[in-house]
C-alpha cells in the first residue's frame, strides 16, 4: 500500500509492505522537503514501524522523533492496507480573505468535512466554533470512522496551509520556529537545519499535486 502527499512545501510517499497483519518493510521517499535535515527521517520511519502490527500503528508513538508527514502517511497506509481501490483525498484550504479561510476535504470527489477558520480558530460550523485547530481531538474522536479520518487529515492540512501566509524570510531559521516538534526540529539537530527553496504554488491551476508519480 502506497500513501503519497504533495503540497507547497512537501512531496513524499510511504510504501508499506505487509503480510496482512504486520508491516514487513517500509519504503519512504522524500522528493521535496523544506529542510536539509529532513531526509534523515527516512531511516527513523523504518525503525519505528517495521515489524509492527498494522492494528498497532496508531499506538506506536514516537511521532515527534519522526518526520510528522511521513508518520501520518504510514498511519494512513496501515489504515487502508486492505483496500483494493485507489483513494484520492483532496485537502483544499483557501488563502485568508479578511483573515477567514475555508477548508474542506474530499474523498474521491465526495465532500467529507468542511469548516471556516480564522487565526487558527474555527468559526463554522457552530458545534466547534471557537476551538483552535490544535484542540480538535475531542470532536474528531466523537465522529464516525470515515468522518474521523477525514477531519484528522483536514486538521493536518489546515495547520500546514498556514505556511502559505507566513513570509519565507520568517521560515528560514529553524531554531526560531521551535524545537522537539519533529525529526528535523529535535534540539540536538535543529541548529544544523538549512532551509531549501523548493516551494511550489498550485493555486494558479497550472499544475496539480501528485500529477507526476513518485
Amino acid at each position: 500500500m502506497r500513501a503519497e502527499v504533495e503540497d507547497d512545501f512537501h512531496c513524499m510517499s510511504v510504501t508499506l509492505h505487509h503480510d496482512g497483519i504486520t508491516a514487513t518493510a517500509l519504503d519512504p521517499v522524500m522528493q521535496r522537503v523544506p529542510w536539509t535535515i529532513c531526509p534523515g527521517a527516512l531511516m527513523m520511519l523504518r525503525e519505528t514501524f517495521t515489524g509492527i502490527a498494522l492494528a498497532d500503528f496508531t499506538a506506536r508513538g514516537e511521532k515527534r522523533e519522526n518526520c510528522t508527514h511521513l508518520y501520518d502517511l504510514a498511519l494512513l497506509a496501515a489504515a487502508h492496507a486492505g483496500d483494493r481501490d485507489v483513494l484520492v483525498i483532496d485537502i483544499l484550504v483557501s488563502d485568508p480573505v479578511d483573515s477567514r479561510r475555508r477548508a474542506e476535504l474530499r474523498c474521491n470527489g465526495a465532500l467529507m468535512v468542511e469548516w471556516v477558520d480564522s487565526r487558527y480558530k474555527i468559526l463554522e460550523p457552530r458545534e466547534i466554533a471557537g476551538i483552535s485547530l490544535d484542540k480538535l481531538r475531542p470532536w474528531i474522536d466523537s465522529l464516525a470512522p470515515p468522518q474521523r479520518e477525514a477531519a484528522r487529515l483536514l486538521q493536518w492540512g489546515a495547520i500546514l496551509a498556514h505556511g502559505r501566509s507566513r513570509p519565507v524570510a520568517k521560515q528560514s531559521d529553524a531554531s526560531s520556529i521551535g524545537v522537539d516538534r519533529c525529526y528535523t526540529f529535535q534540539s540536538r539537530r535543529v541548529a544544523s537545519a538549512v532551509r531549501i527553496d523548493a516551494i511550489r504554488d498550485f493555486s494558479n491551476g497550472k499544475s496539480q499535486p501528485l500529477e507526476r508519480p513518485l
